[in-house]
């Protein structure tokens, strides 16, 4: 199996290697374009520049209710920062001032808020033992 995956290997570098340097040229070595706001990108294709977006029309403006409500407070040496959604406290950062920071996070909705540390993603995948030697 190694012989037969190394003689793949090296047979796609052969066909790599037997190319000339000349077959294809690199956009560096192609004469530049002198035109003002377009840049050389191809043999003969030049890109033109991206217009501005148009602006939201004017019945699509952000709702501020929408945006969450942060309250930071500090206990002592901690900071506390509470994130609220229309009034309802969905998460809490706490960061002591010496350690990791983490959050207490309401993930039903009931008040009954669990730990979370900031690089776990909660994700548990099974780990057995299928077949030892």
């Amino acid at each position: 199996m190694r012989i037969l995956i190394a003689s793949l290997l090296l047979g796609m570098t052969s066909a790599v290697l037997a190319q000339a340097p000349g077959d294809h040229a690199l956009p560096t070595q192609q004469p530049a374009q002198k035109s003002p706001g377009t840049k050389p990108f191809a043999k003969g294709q030049v890109l033109q520049p991206i217009p501005e977006p148009p602006p939201p029309p004017p019945g699509l403006e952000p709702d501020p209710t929408l945006e969450p409500q942060v309250t930071i407070q500090r206990r002592g040496t901690e900071t506390v920062e509470e994130f609220r959604l229309n009034g309802r406290l969905y998460m809490v950062k706490v960061t002591p001032a010496h350690g990791k920071s983490y959050y207490l996070v309401d993930n039903i909705g009931r008040g009954e808020f669990t730990r979370h540390e900031s690089y776990d993603t909660g994700t548990r995948p099974p780990m057995w033992v299928i077949f030892q030697w």
